[in-house]
């Protein structure tokens, strides 16, 4: 009998990116953050019907979105947008900002030092999905936290 979880992925939730040119999204995301690829199901119209990455050790599912998506299911191109940022711990954030945006990223939050501890950026990939990349840079207590919000709501 099957494990009704697969080996590695217990207690974990997947992103499963929705693409519009999953192929080139794969060659971005290799470029871009160093991915591998450890799986690719190709349908007979050229189209990726499901794919999956490695990023940083996170595992990472996507496909060609289809065109007769019902629902709200697609590519977030369809909708001028994604409600969803994905969100990435690197070793220098503001590297890998330079790295992707070099493999066609666009940025669209320059690298900075955050109150809660973290150098942060956001891009968006060639594809419509949205990344935020940190490296933590320091230690920073709830109380610390509290008080830095606070000072920015001109408490």
């Amino acid at each position: 009998m099957a494990d009704p979880i697969p080996e590695g992925l217990e207690g974990r939730i997947i992103p499963y990116l929705m693409i519009d040119g999953a192929a080139a999204a794969i060659d971005f995301y290799v470029e871009a953050f160093g991915a591998t690829e450890r799986f690719r199901l190709d349908m007979p119209d050229g189209a990726i019907g499901h794919a999956e990455m490695m990023i940083n050790g996170a595992v990472v599912y996507l496909a060609d979105a289809p065109e007769d998506m019902e629902g709200d299911m697609a590519a977030p191109t369809k909708f001028g947008g994604s409600t969803v940022l994905m969100h990435q711990y690197v070793t220098d954030v503001d590297a890998a900002v330079e790295r992707a945006v070099a493999a066609g990223a666009t940025l669209l939050r320059e690298p900075e030092d955050q109150f809660y501890g973290d150098r942060a950026a956001v891009i968006a990939d060639p594809f419509g999905h949205h990344w935020s990349l940190h490296t933590h840079v320091r230690d920073v207590s709830a109380e610390e936290m509290a008080a830095a919000v606070a000072e920015m709501a001109g408490d």
